[in-house]
């Protein structure tokens, strides 16, 4: 398609992915894929993605520090690996991935739901951006873990101790403070349909 196409030769000297989400909030699984991805490519970008049209469980700064947090410990331990940076963006993935020079995006897949998906996707991306989608798949002990899971537990008032084998400490001490707070706006929000993707 003339005047749209993304690949250029030149970026083939360094394979950049764009791995894009809400990551509200971000998961083992997530991290499982992101490490998992550094022995593939020379560099990573994960994309936290804004829209101003939704609310969150949390701010897009606070979803860029926390993914900066936990990408910095993922580089520290395996530092030979490929570079990680972490990078809000607001619009449309396939334009973000251009302006970072991004050779793929970057997918994780849990279950054929997300199979499904996620292959439709990728076939519309390669078509109208001339970009190619790699999946990884995490480890079996994160395939049934979402942020959309996470986000519904935390709003119906669920224990979160018990999300520690799927969800980063961290994070589940910034979960504890949101549940507990009254004046959140997810007390208003309504359980499907308005989550937004993981």
């Amino acid at each position: 398609m003339p005047g749209i196409r993304l690949y250029n030769p030149l970026m083939a000297t360094t394979h950049l992915a764009l791995y894009a989400g809400s990551f509200d909030p971000m998961t083992l699984g997530h991290l499982d894929v992101i490490r998992r991805a550094r022995r593939l490519f020379d560099e990573i970008v994960v994309g936290v993605g804004q829209n101003p049209d939704k609310s969150w469980l949390f701010t897009t700064e606070d979803r860029t520090h926390m993914a900066n947090e936990l990408v910095s410990e993922i580089v520290r331990a395996e530092p030979e690996l490929a570079r990680v940076r972490v990078e809000s963006y607001e619009g449309l993935t396939v334009d973000f991935a251009r302006q970072i020079g991004a050779t793929a995006l970057l997918r994780g897949l849990r279950n054929a739901t997300d199979t499904a998906t996620e292959c439709q996707l990728a076939m519309a991306n390669r078509h109208v951006a001339d970009i190619e989608t790699v999946f990884v798949l995490p480890s079996q002990e994160y395939g049934f873990t979402s942020s959309s899971l996470i986000r519904q537990i935390v709003a119906l008032g669920g224990d979160l101790e018990g999300l520690q084998g799927v969800v980063p400490k961290m994070v589940i001490e910034r979960l504890q403070v949101v549940q507990k707070d009254e004046s959140h706006s997810l007390r208003d929000r309504t359980m499907e349909g308005t989550w937004g993707v993981d």
